[in-house]
């Protein structure tokens, strides 16, 4: 990732947590905003802005999914120039970090006998659009099936301390850059994104 991208994605991150906090503390009633009502809302504002953020992630995973099926088989190992990823890399790429991110920092293990280490290899459509449609139902499942007490928890992404829910933040964000990615590769060979059609 480029000094730039990387900056971009930062900014993304953090303009997509305030965002989402904006929005949990807004749906929060008057009488939760006092001091003492604020300890014990934590947990469900940690719910309320994991919630939003799983729209996020669903509403991004299913143009994901329906750029995967858009895109002809062939073009799966099409790539922009050298050193750049392939089309059915970059998909695999999102599919791997949807069990990475939950599994290294929410303590959501990834399913047994996948090997997220060889994931990225696979180029067939079939397969390809099969995992991303497993990793979004693995993502979607597992965190809703997290208390709001687990959500609020602490945890570490690349070195920092932040609650469990916040993975998601960033999960939504590097999902979204290589939505962006696709879309690209996609008006680069002639196809036009199904839902702007």
């Amino acid at each position: 990732m480029t000094n730039r991208s990387a900056a971009t994605t930062r900014r993304t991150l953090h303009l997509l947590a305030a965002a989402a906090l904006v929005t949990a503390l807004s749906a929060l009633p008057a009488a939760a905003q006092t001091p003492g009502a604020r300890a014990q809302s934590a947990p469900q504002t940690a719910k309320a802005v994991a919630d939003e953020l799983l729209r996020q992630f669903e509403a991004s995973m299913s143009k994901f999914i329906a750029l995967a099926n858009a895109m002809p088989a062939e073009k799966y190992t099409w790539s922009p120039g050298e050193g750049v990823m392939e089309v059915g890399h970059v998909f695999m790429h999102v599919a791997h970090y949807n069990y990475a991110y939950p599994d290294g920092s929410m303590g959501v293990a990834a399913p047994a006998g996948l090997d997220m280490d060889a994931m990225e290899a696979v180029r067939a459509k079939a397969d390809v659009v099969r995992a991303l449609e497993q990793s979004r139902s693995h993502v979607l499942d597992a965190v809703r099936a997290m208390t709001a007490a687990e959500l609020a928890g602490p945890t570490q992404l690349y070195g920092r301390d932040i609650e469990r829910w916040a993975v998601l933040v960033q999960l939504v964000a590097h999902m979204n850059e290589h939505l962006g990615q696709s879309i690209a590769y996609a008006r680069m060979n002639d196809i036009v994104p199904p839902w702007s059609r």
